[in-house]
């Protein structure tokens, strides 16, 4: 039995990898890495790199600081690389129809009290809760990984981020 490395990747050293594809059609596959996506990315784009009908995994870089967000469902941030703060915020009122998929960006925080903040590094998940406000905080480029589902702020890049050959 050989010995196995796992080694950890970050925003500044990752390695690629990739899909070998053995006797099939490697469109029938696709495969992105998370660092890769979010060393391309801007600030607090939320790119989709998993899709599970219309559950989906966003990718995004956190750097700065990003609006406030809100939701009508869970959702579950998981630290890649760095430190982010999330500050969580509750809103006088639910300001979503129930029903309503995906996070929204709001231009400005509504009334309501503060409800406390996570300070979140590599590994560590966060519940975002349904009609509760969240920012984001970075220092330094860092990298999280969103489990939502399907929103407005959710972009699909499947072209440009995924190994198709």
């Amino acid at each position: 039995m050989s010995d196995v490395k796992t080694i950890f990747g970050s925003l500044q050293s990752f390695h690629k990898g990739g899909v070998e594809v053995i006797d099939d059609d490697p469109r029938n596959y696709v495969f992105s890495n998370v660092f890769d996506v979010a060393a391309k990315a801007k600030a607090f784009e939320r790119i989709a790199v998993g899709k599970n009908f219309e559950y989906v995994v966003e990718c995004v870089r956190a750097e700065g600081t990003s609006p406030w967000y809100t939701c009508a469902h869970d959702e579950f941030a998981l630290v890649l690389d760095g430190k982010v703060e999330i500050r969580l915020f509750k809103p006088d009122r639910a300001l979503l129809a129930p029903d309503r998929s995906g996070a929204v960006a709001l231009t400005e925080r509504p009334t309501g009290r503060a409800m406390g903040r996570i300070l979140a590094g590599r590994g560590h998940l966060a519940l975002l809760p349904k009609n509760a406000l969240y920012q984001f905080h970075a220092e330094a480029p860092s990298v999280m990984t969103i489990q939502t589902i399907q929103g407005p702020l959710t972009i699909e890049r499947w072209a440009e981020i995924c190994q198709t050959a």
